[in-house]
């Protein structure tokens, strides 16, 4: 089942017309969301992130999106797909309403929610061979719209294709200043003694949810700290750890990049502690 605008529908009749806006635009933000037994992981920081996003993109929000109503309409799709007493990840989707080309017609909005199911509870450390490479044919702006989710994602695109032609797991992104900004599904974070550095939303990184959550926890671990700065390539193969995050894998271990291979004792240590954070939410 597919919530559109309230109304749901199976996903074999769920339709958009051909004028919406994210499709012919660009026009839209989303969240991906963690459920689990019914209770949505990290849903506070999840929302404020969506009303951000939509007034940086100056879509009208609806006084009907308080956090109540949206988490009501979270479950309700989970509850229709089945997934009420397991794991599911949600796309919550908002497009700018059809009408106009470049300039819109509106600001009022449409929202689309959709739900999977994922395999487990809570995050566990994938430490199976994980390797990477930087894509360097096109880079990411540096700036603040580059932080948000919008479905304007032709780098990720070409760099998952790149990714997937030439075997790796996954590739770095580089903004226009080629700085390492992120991976192509998550953030990025090196350990370099007892540093934990990860690129600052200013070199146009994702504002993560799952980013947050491990600065919050560095800070609090006594033999470590944490670092936002910019991330030049030469410093990869100096790191003693490399790892990704995102809100539906937690962390993912990266293994090798070029000739060297990195450890995951820190990966090991956050993804506890990362646990914890989720089941106290």
């Amino acid at each position: 089942m597919v919530n559109i605008n309230g109304q749901l529908f199976e996903e074999d009749e769920a339709s958009l017309s051909i004028a919406n806006r994210g499709f012919a635009y660009g026009d839209a933000v989303f969240e991906t969301i963690r459920v689990i037994n019914g209770r949505i992981i990290f849903w506070e920081d999840h929302y404020f992130r969506l009303m951000a996003s939509m007034r940086i993109m100056r879509m009208e929000i609806p006084l009907s999106f308080s956090p109540e109503f949206l988490e009501a309409e979270i479950l309700q799709i989970v509850r229709e797909n089945n997934l009420f007493e397991s794991q599911a990840r949600l796309k919550f989707i908002v497009s700018r309403k059809p009408g106009g080309f470049y300039t819109p017609a509106t600001n009022e909005i449409d929202y689309l929610i959709n739900a999977q199911s994922l395999p487990d509870a809570f995050y566990l450390l994938n430490d199976d061979f994980y390797e990477v490479e930087l894509f360097k044919d096109h880079y990411v702006t540096a700036g603040l719209l580059s932080t948000l989710k919008t479905n304007n994602k032709a780098v990720n695109v070409l760099a998952g294709i790149y990714a997937s032609e030439n075997d790796y797991h996954n590739c770095l992104l580089l903004n226009e200043q080629k700085n390492v900004v992120e991976a192509l599904n998550g953030n990025l974070f090196l350990v370099v003694g007892n540093v934990i550095k990860t690129p600052p939303l200013k070199d146009g990184c994702l504002k993560g949810i799952t980013r947050g959550k491990i600065l919050e926890i560095v800070k609090k671990l006594p033999d470590y700290r944490i670092e936002e700065a910019s991330i030049s390539p030469f410093e990869l193969q100096k790191a003693d750890e490399m790892f990704i995050s995102n809100v539906v894998m937690g962390i993912q271990p990266v293994r090798k990049y070029r000739k060297k291979e990195y450890a995951t004792e820190v990966a090991k240590t956050l993804v506890g502690r990362l646990n914890t954070m989720a089941r106290l939410s």
